[in-house]
């Protein structure tokens, strides 16, 4: 860790009192400080406290020390409290006791450390029992005795637990309520025992040494393992640290008329109007939130207290209303009196997230900007795809990586044409695969989800499945398949091909068996209403919660379609894609692969063209043409009217040649005593040897075959024009443009550019009529980003395709590193995310802006699109947008995302930049 410490005479206030503090303090405050100095200011019964800042902390963490002059500003602020209370520290007649409890900028539940009743001594304990009786009292001292314990002392926590259990035994009760004062005396003597027996040392007597070294205790809890992994996982940074609040206790364990709970101004599941909560009689915080109690439904504070129920309730509406948002809130009563002990906004599932939202737009709490500022991505991503209803008790097989999300059930299947055939008899099917590869798209097309044992979030199976919005669990650890048995091993026992297995590719889990699935009615009501034109208020109507939650998605992703700057297109090659794709709003195609049209049966074309003769490679390239011209048309037609952006061929060669080993292995055991030689196996084998490439990611692909192989230009470029003028006649208005592959040269696009504009001028020719189609360049080396400037003179438009400028700027390759490395670089903090799934703004970033300026510099009207996989991801799309692209595109289940993404991109940069 590395925290900075500057001369005190530079730093924030050590201590700050909660009379002097607002909601705007949160940096030094934390979010529990700030929350209740606001609390304070605008008149809500709040116990008076004080606060030690994240400045102090950050001094401790660093230093292994609290700052010099903290014991004197705490001191200073204990004198105060004590006369605001009227009680002081180790009055033996009416006692001041305290909470030291944690409070970081951002809210971490249950990750750091809380003491209550910090100050109680033996020699108070006759005050405390005149306050509220014997049984209270003792109550409290075993809850220091065992929090002090725990959080300054490191005691055991078990070894506590061990003797409440003795304690409620030798009472004969069930619950910690029923132990009566004797018994708490005892197990409170039984406690300070563990303490001297564990650590050596006793619960000090002097209340001020409890607050100092309960102080430190909360300090060091910042970096105990549970707190940094959350932190981690959360993505708040190690060098923040944390407040600590001194608060005068008030207590809920005083006997009935007193109580303790936790409540939402809303429901956090679903955003619904209504107070939803907990509340516990006789009880302290502690008890609500640790779960060793059953709480009760907070209706029962109603009908035990209505007059103090409708005081929670004024207070609550004033904390939604002040904090214009869904409010988590911790409240006591003591003895028949209210006080509200926190208040912070609350986490809320993604459904909530959505309906609050629009809810607080609708009541004029907020408006749309800001409604857009509180919901994400990957909240939105997380309410389009289908779900388990449970996974509770169910036989868990494997864990993998969660690379494309969603949750199918089908029956398990080893190989793509066995998924196609059983698919075709209309079963579900989950191919599993150790890795897959193109062959394996038409598989992949059938199935219900894939699987594969090897490769991570950014491998061959995980883009794929994410394009045609499959559910992918991807690197599944100890999955071993074997192909001549049909089996396959994993830690939760053998499956057999047929078996039935449910994939959760949101959380990267397999189970045995067929688990209750529920579909995304946000996605079914998304594509209605752009089907039937229904608006949202009809979808309300249909289906009161998920329609309220489908009226609240559909009305912040107008509000984004508004404000974002930025055009969304979609990845497809075949026209249910595109069709899907427009449904959920995308503006056009900005990637549609050619390679993909010709996998599964047709690869057999590439190959003939370049291993066969001259009159193989000329019925295969009639062929491709043919084909070619079939998909155009049904592309086209699909995005009538938008643009529709081909990338000419770009295959690894490898992809669609048979491979060189087998191929090698069927020639010699051709050629072996007992076979029987077939030269045409040979010739292939004498071709694949000659086209073969030990990197072919980096070889013969992109422009270099169309180099190589400029008939395929020809082919290509001839059947979309043609396409295009035979929609022109039919009165349709096709806005095709080309893409070159992997240039690395300005010779290289000049060279493809002018054969393309020729086989266009050839089709025009034939026609008799005149087409122009805008040709550009895909930027995915980083040399074609460093030459924009040149390679702008001859294109019309720029598509960095980021996933391979990803591969060639890091040198590594995406199918690889991550089974292989990159999950350890994270571990280890040598690298923050994924460069795979999140655009790297210091490198790749940096090579995006360049081009981009660069490009615009030598040509002002130069189109720019991204067309990677980052094109798709919420922090991706917003670096892409203030680097200054005009589009994005990405698979198609995702446009809903970019489009939500492209408009939060303008009000979050407003806001920031706002003063």
């Amino acid at each position: 860790m590395s925290l900075t410490v500057k001369s005190q005479a530079a730093t924030a206030p050590f201590v700050v009192a909660f009379a002097d503090g607002d909601m705007s303090m949160s940096d030094l405050m934390g979010g529990k400080g700030a929350n209740l100095a606001e609390m304070t200011r605008i008149g809500l019964p709040v116990p008076h406290g004080f606060t030690i800042t994240t400045a102090a902390c950050r001094h401790y963490l660093t230093l292994g020390r609290e700052p010099e002059d903290l014991d004197r500003q705490v001191g200073i602020h204990l004198a105060q409290l004590e006369s605001m209370t009227g009680r002081q520290l180790g009055n033996p007649a009416d006692p001041l006791l305290v909470s030291v409890r944690s409070g970081a900028k951002r809210s971490m539940p249950g990750m750091m450390e809380t003491v209550l009743n910090v100050g109680l001594t033996d020699a108070v304990i006759p005050g405390l029992i005149a306050r509220g009786g014997e049984r209270f009292a003792w109550d409290c001292y075993r809850r220091l005795v065992q929090m002090y314990g725990r959080t300054v002392l490191g005691v055991d926590g078990e070894l506590f637990e061990v003797a409440l259990v003795a304690a409620r035994r030798e009472a004969g009760v069930v619950s910690d309520t029923e132990l009566d004062a004797a018994s708490l005396k005892k197990l409170t003597t039984d406690f300070r025992r563990t303490l001297v027996t564990a650590v050596g040392e006793d619960l000090p007597q002097d209340p001020r040494e409890q607050i100092r070294r309960t102080i430190d205790a909360v300090f060091a809890s910042w970096n105990v393992p549970r707190a940094m992994t959350y932190r981690k996982h959360q993505g708040i940074g190690d060098d923040a640290g944390t407040a600590v609040n001194i608060v005068e206790m008030v207590y809920g364990n005083t006997g009935p008329a007193s109580g303790s709970g936790v409540c939402f101004t809303r429901d956090p599941s679903t955003g619904e109007p209504g107070v939803y909560g907990d509340y516990l009689p006789n009880a302290q915080g502690e008890d609500v939130v640790n779960g060793s109690r059953t709480p009760l439904p907070l209706q029962d504070l109603a009908d035990h207290a209505p007059a103090v129920y409708q005081q929670l309730m004024g207070h609550l509406r004033t904390l939604e209303t002040h904090y214009r948002d869904l409010c988590d809130v911790e409240f006591t009563v003591e003895d028949g009196t209210l006080w509200v002990l926190q208040t912070r906004v609350g986490k809320r599932s993604p459904a909530a997230a959505f309906t609050v939202a629009s809810a607080m737009v609708s009541e004029g709490l907020i408006d749309l900007d800001e409604a857009l500022r509180r919901v994400d991505g990957y909240q939105l991503e997380s309410l389009l795809h289908p779900r388990f209803m449970s996974a509770e008790g169910e036989l868990l097989l494997a864990t993998g990586l969660a690379a494309s999300p969603g949750a199918a059930v089908g029956e398990v299947v080893f190989d793509a044409q066995t998924a196609v055939s059983q698919a075709a008899e209309g079963r579900d099917v989950v191919l599993m695969r150790t890795e897959t590869s193109a062959d394996d798209v038409g598989g992949m097309l059938a199935a219900v989800a894939i699987v594969t044992a090897r490769g991570g979030r950014t491998s061959h199976a995980a883009v794929v499945a994410r394009g045609i919005g499959r559910t992918c669990v991807a690197g599944v650890d100890g999955l071993v398949i074997d192909l001549d048995a049909r089996t396959a091993a994993c830690p939760g026992g053998s499956i057999k091909e047929g078996d039935t297995i449910s994939v959760d590719g949101t959380t990267g889990k397999i189970f045995r068996g067929a688990l209750a699935v529920r579909q995304s009615q946000v996605a079914e009501l998304l594509e209605k209403q752009a089907d039937d034109g229904s608006d949202a208020e009809q979808a309300e109507q249909a289906e009161p919660v998920a329609g309220s939650l489908a009226a609240a998605v559909l009305q912040l992703l107008a509000h984004a379609d508004h404000r974002r700057l930025i055009g969304v297109r979609a990845n497809a090659e075949t026209s249910p894609d595109a069709l899907r794709a427009r449904r959920l709003g995308a503006e056009g195609i900005g990637l549609c692969r050619t390679e993909h049209m010709l996998l599964g049966e047709r690869a057999v074309l590439v190959e003939h063209m370049v291993l066969g003769d001259e009159s193989d490679r000329a019925a295969a390239l009639a062929d491709i043409e043919e084909l070619a011209h079939t998909d155009f048309l049904d592309i086209l037609r699909a995005m009538d009217g938008l643009p529709v952006v081909v990338r000419l061929l770009d295959p690894p060669l490898h992809e669609f040649l048979p491979d060189l080993t087998e191929l090698s292995v069927e020639v010699a055991l051709n050629n072996a005593p007992g076979g029987t030689p077939d030269p045409q196996a040979a010739l292939r084998l004498d071709g694949v040897r000659r086209w073969h490439e030990g990197n072919p990611m980096l070889g013969l692909r992109g422009v270099r075959l169309l180099t190589v192989v400029p008939e395929l230009i020809e082919a290509q470029v001839r059947a979309l024009a043609t396409a295009t003028l035979e929609l022109r006649t039919a009165g349709m208005d096709p806005h095709p443009e080309l893409m070159v592959p992997l240039v690395a040269d300005p010779a290289e696009l000049t060279a493809a550019a002018a054969r393309m504009r020729g086989a266009i001028e050839s089709a025009c020719v034939a026609d008799g009529t005149t087409l122009k189609i805008p040709i550009g360049v895909m930027i995915e080396l980083p040399r074609a980003a460093l030459t924009a400037d040149r390679l702008a003179l001859d294109a019309d438009f720029f598509s960095f395709g980021t996933n391979d400028l990803t591969q060639t700027t890091w040198g590594m390759s995406r199918d690889d590193a991550e089974g292989a490395f990159l999950a350890e670089y994270r571990e280890s903090g040598l690298l923050d995310v994924d460069p795979f799934m999140t655009l790297d703004d210091v490198g790749v970033g940096r090579l995006v802006r360049i081009a981009v300026e660069e490009g615009r510099r030598a040509r002002p009207d130069l189109g720019l699109g991204v067309c990677g996989e980052h094109a798709g991801d919420p922090i991706s799309i917003r670096r892409l947008v203030s680097i200054g692209v005009d589009y994005v595109s990405c698979s198609p289940p995702r446009v809903p995302i970019a489009r939500l993404e492209g408009g939060r991109a303008v009000v979050l940069a407003e806001s920031q930049s706002t003063p």
